[in-house]
């Protein structure tokens, strides 16, 4: 339980809980006499009233306008969600549904695939942060002749992706040496994350005989130019910027460009999440603990997924606060597992095919 949940008794829980039920519902201020039909207590209107009262007094509920009900508050939705919510895991059937479309051949699609199901079962937006630079290794290059001094680099990774690259040197070289580095990198390096293999080829060329460092000089330099992290690939997948058109109010043209803004920005949502990265299942940011202006109307659900223990990247959904919340983590968490479980299994098959 929260501090802010301390001080509240069983009714108050209670009323606090069927208000925010029926505002995620509806979309509406929720009334005295509301509450009083829809709670279970066996209390008056106007001991309603006066609970009513003391949760506006902590911050909890506003009045949005006068005799009109009251509404959560991010604080209240934060009460919510670490005390008073109760979710269960997503049904066997939609388990089962996920497990079936989260497909890929590798982890770049698997990504893609994460963030359009994450929408699709939300109905809000649905976001997959890539794994960083810092965790791919490689796993088999090739080299294809295209001038004398252009090759084409066909890098096989981990988990099975493969990515092209041009290289331009700054000499010619001939076949023979360049299947000599594309064996001796294969040989040396299969499963070595990137930033290190760097690191060996210099200290092995120092390390070299005469008759080796001609080779490993243009190793090192091969390697600088193929093994380098990706710049073009995308850090944040997104899908569904356009289901928050009109929720929760969201329909003023100018709110509606900052938060698109945001989405293509993409630098403030992937700091964002890379707060959940060590986090132990989902964490949730509501309005302002985003710490993104734009964001401050809505909600963010987010876990992190991986592979073997290891964590990979962090994906989520960012919708209103008046989500259901019930219905979303869930949704989240399964994504989460299954993603992990298709890297796993992506990566795999990319052995397969290259052995």
């Amino acid at each position: 339980m929260t501090d802010d949940a301390a001080p509240l008794d069983a009714r108050s829980r209670q009323l606090l809980r069927t208000l925010i039920a029926r505002h995620i519902r509806d979309g509406m201020p929720v009334g005295s006499q509301t509450l009083a039909d829809h709670a279970g207590l066996k209390v008056s209107p106007a001991t309603i009233r006066n609970i009513l009262a003391d949760l506006e007094e902590l911050g909890l509920v506003a009045s949005p306008h006068a005799s009109a009900g009251r509404v959560p508050t991010s604080q209240g939705y934060r009460v919510f969600v670490d005390s008073l919510l109760q979710c269960r895991p997503l049904p066997m059937a939609e388990m089962q549904k996920l497990r079936h479309e989260l497909a890929g051949s590798d982890t770049r699609e698997l990504l893609g695939n994460a963030s359009e199901l994450l929408s699709a079962m939300s109905r809000f937006v649905g976001v997959v942060a890539a794994p960083g630079p810092e965790t791919a290794a490689f796993r088999f290059i090739d080299f294809v002749g295209l001038e004398p001094d252009r090759l084409l680099a066909v890098l096989v990774l981990q988990d099975g992706s493969v990515q092209n690259r041009v290289l331009e040197l700054k000499q010619a070289i001939d076949p023979k040496t360049v299947e000599q580095i594309a064996n001796y990198l294969n040989a040396h390096f299969a499963g070595v994350p990137f930033p290190m293999i760097r690191r060996q080829l210099v200290a092995d060329l120092r390390a070299a005989r005469d008759q080796m460092q001609a080779l490993l000089s243009r190793a090192v330099e091969f390697a600088e130019a193929a093994l380098a992290p990706d710049e073009g690939a995308d850090a944040l997948l997104v899908a569904g910027q356009t289901r928050l058109m009109g929720s929760q109010g969201i329909n003023d043209v100018d709110r509606l460009r900052e938060l698109f803004e945001a989405f293509a920005r993409k630098r403030d949502i992937l700091q964002l999440l890379e707060r959940t990265l060590h986090a132990r299942g989902v964490k949730i940011f509501i309005g302002e603990e985003t710490g993104i202006a734009p964001l401050n109307d809505l909600a963010v659900v987010a876990a992190p997924y991986g592979r073997d223990g290891e964590v990979l990247g962090v994906l989520g959904v960012i919708g209103p606060t008046r989500m259901a919340y019930e219905r979303v983590i869930p949704v989240v968490q399964a994504t989460a597992a299954t993603l992990g479980e298709k890297i796993v299994r992506a990566s795999a098959s990319g052995f397969a095919r290259r052995a």
